[in-house]
């Protein structure tokens, strides 16, 4: 928004960009704690799964991994 400013944008365009950077910003939080939930259950599915070797099991695997190097979570 600070270049459409120095640029002298349109107000009306200047407001609906920073409507989108608010409701972005907004989104952030959320998506944050859906990832988080999503890691809990895949952890607790593989936690109970009978299947312990495979390749989507460590698929699996790999995706908690990489996750918990984005987001560490309180029980990594």
């Amino acid at each position: 928004t600070a270049a459409m400013k120095d640029k002298g944008a349109d107000p009306y365009d200047l407001k609906q960009q920073e409507n989108v950077l608010g409701e972005s910003r907004m989104m952030i939080p959320d998506c944050h704690k859906r990832l988080e939930a999503a890691l809990a259950d895949l952890k607790s599915t593989l936690a109970e799964s009978e299947v312990k070797e495979g390749p989507e099991v460590e698929d699996a695997k790999k995706t908690v991994e990489e996750v918990e190097k984005q987001f560490p979570t309180e029980d990594a």
